[in-house]
């Protein structure tokens, strides 16, 4: 009983938030969108300059190991980044959620040597006209 009233509780959200935007402008989803396959195109087929597009200059990335906070920036990242070089990985937006000119976004990226897929959560601004991931923060879903 308790998972079926979590699942409505999920799909009422689902429903709201998808109400409250389609009033708004819905080419803000679809830009939000490019930026965000830019981050999983550049990262998973290996091309840095496509990162460097979706990315804002001081962009940190954010996560949990050996239970103590590490930052990676994504200057770093983005060097990581091997022109030319598929990471073999493949990535999938799983939910976007905006307002005005701020966004959040959530990302799963998955590697078929490993079954434990990563989950990307992002912060996103309109800067310019041009939707740019903020800040990044990741960690490997739970089963």
């Amino acid at each position: 009983m308790k998972k079926y009233m979590l699942l409505t509780a999920v799909i009422c959200c689902c429903i709201n938030t998808t109400l409250a935007q389609s009033g708004n402008d819905t080419t803000a989803i679809a830009q939000i969108t490019k930026t965000l396959t830019d981050y999983i195109e550049g990262s998973t087929n290996g091309q840095p300059n496509r990162l460097k597009t979706a990315f804002h200059p001081d962009l940190k990335l954010y996560y949990v190991k050996d239970g103590a906070l590490k930052i990676w920036s994504g200057k770093e990242y983005i060097e990581d980044t091997k022109e030319g070089q598929p990471t073999g990985e493949t990535g999938k937006i799983i939910a976007i959620d905006y307002e005005n000119d701020i966004a959040v976004a959530k990302v799963q990226i998955s590697n078929p040597k490993n079954t434990i897929p990563y989950v990307d959560y992002f912060m996103l601004m309109k800067l310019k006209n041009q939707w740019t991931i903020i800040h990044k923060m990741f960690t490997k879903r739970v089963n």
